[in-house]
């Protein structure tokens, strides 16, 4: 069985054009319902956070690390610190745990 793969490619280019251009032509006027305004406003966190979290856990040597690290950026995130800081102390901490206790 022969996979095209431009056809593959095609279909995954309509469906994302799609996704895209059909909010803006179904959806003329201002969005003023509060629920649906407060669904759109967390779409990105949410997205972000479902493809983050799992790379989290599985991509360290050990889960105690990983574990460290999500509780170190979820503190400094909730403190209000930069997204820069939190991924660098995130990191430092897989470090140096890493170099140390494993």
């Amino acid at each position: 069985m022969e996979h095209n793969v431009y056809l593959y490619i095609l279909v995954m280019a309509a469906v994302t054009y799609a996704i895209r251009m059909l909010p803006l032509v179904l959806i003329r006027r201002e969005i003023t319902n509060p629920f649906i305004r407060s669904f759109l406003y967390y779409v990105p966190y949410v997205t972000l956070a479902v493809m983050t979290f799992p790379a989290i856990l599985g991509e360290t040597g050990s889960v105690w690390s990983a574990w460290a690290a999500l509780i170190t950026g979820i503190v400094l995130a909730w403190r209000g610190e930069s997204l820069l800081k939190v991924s660098v102390c995130a990191c430092l901490t897989v470090f140096v745990l890493e170099l140390f206790l494993v």
